[in-house]
């Protein structure tokens, strides 16, 4: 997939919405920073089927991996990589760590 001239959509969820939105905002100026053209949004687990068709990417907060089956269930026809968020950075909102575990997870 060469995302070069398109936007990267990427869905953030956690369970209340409240750290997921700091991450998110970490996220994007990390990806600022680096000039990558990305649309991240953070939302609650109980929205991913409103978003599931219209992203790239689905970041899961290390809290919800109880659901990863779920949500592996639900993105298994759709071309949406799906990373489960370390919480080695996820406590801290180290954005840059998340999106260099998300660019390095797109590659794979």
């Amino acid at each position: 997939m060469d995302h070069s001239n398109e936007t990267l959509n990427v869905l953030l969820i956690c369970g209340s919405g409240a750290s997921s939105g700091f991450m998110a905002a970490n996220i994007r100026k990390a990806a600022k920073k680096r000039n990558l053209d990305m649309d991240i949004k953070a939302r609650g687990e109980a929205e991913i089927e409103n978003y599931i068709h219209d992203i790239d990417a689905l970041l899961v907060g290390p809290h919800l991996a109880y659901i990863i089956d779920e949500i592996e269930e639900l993105t298994k026809d759709l071309e949406v990589k799906v990373l489960l968020m370390k919480s080695s950075y996820y406590s801290t909102l180290d954005g840059d760590a998340a999106l260099d575990d998300l660019l390095q997870e797109l590659k794979s």
